[in-house]
């Protein structure tokens, strides 16, 4: 299983990243996690066709989570390729709906199937050998954290939230607990991370999980990343990895 860091970012833009997305390649056959705006040029950078991607898992509607996702489908278009299968939370259905709905053109020429899910809810995507769990996330709108098995090992995807139990007990066991981390230690948020507070929630699992690596980084957080490293190095049984544009990791 390769894991690839399509963007590591947040909202506010920042020179080498960009919004959220995440690829898994499964037995070479390519999942989408997140699909923020930025993403899709990264396709090409990592070596990959976005015309080989035909399932896409969304963690929440908010735009820097979500905003390529119809320029992907339109990508695909117009390379021939028309059919986008689509798991996300609850709303998924009606909100790419009405973002199809002002783009007729293209509304009429892809073949998109949405299956929304609600939190326990494990399931295969078609074409692939993997299961996949999902638990809610403490964020401002409805948010899915995903666990995903496969033969080569298990990683959970936070998406955006809060140090939860729900995202700590899904990563119980994993390989790797890919976890925002969108702010530096002692700044005071709600919604969001920081190694502070995610240092307070691991306490609780003595190791339990194998490595950390965090992501989705406001601007604040550059000049913490030793930090962040420091402060959360003795919670887990592996390392602590801070994600990059185009980074790579094998499982």
């Amino acid at each position: 299983m390769e894991i690839i860091f399509l963007g590591t970012g947040v909202a506010i833009p920042q020179k080498g990243r960009v919004q959220s997305g995440v690829l898994v390649r499964l037995e070479e056959k390519p999942l989408l996690v997140d699909c923020g705006s930025g993403v899709l040029s990264r396709f090409p950078d990592a070596g990959i066709s976005h015309t080989e991607v035909d399932t896409v898992l969304l963690s929440h509607l908010h735009l820097d989570h979500v905003a390529d996702l119809v320029p992907l489908l339109k990508a695909n278009w117009l390379r021939g390729k028309t059919n986008m299968r689509i798991y996300g939370p609850d709303g998924t259905e009606d909100w790419l709906s009405k973002m199809l709905g002002a783009y007729e053109y293209i509304q009429d020429e892809v073949d998109v199937d949405v299956i929304e899910l609600t939190p326990g809810k494990e399931f295969t995507p078609e074409g692939f050998d993997c299961e996949i769990t999902c638990a809610s996330a403490a964020h401002s709108v409805p948010t899915l954290a995903y666990r995903v098995t496969a033969e080569d090992g298990e990683f959970v995807y936070s998406g955006d939230t809060e140090p939860c139990r729900n995202i700590m007990d899904l990563a119980v066991e994993a390989d790797l607990l890919i976890h925002e981390c969108s702010f530096p230690p002692g700044t005071k948020v709600t919604n969001h991370t920081t190694p502070s507070t995610l240092a307070e929630m691991l306490e609780d699992y003595n190791k339990e999980i194998g490595s950390i690596c965090l992501t989705h980084f406001y601007p604040e957080m550059k000049g913490h990343e030793r930090e962040a490293i420091h402060r959360l190095k003795d919670y887990v049984e592996g390392e602590v990895i801070l994600a990059e544009d185009l980074m790579r990791l094998e499982l």
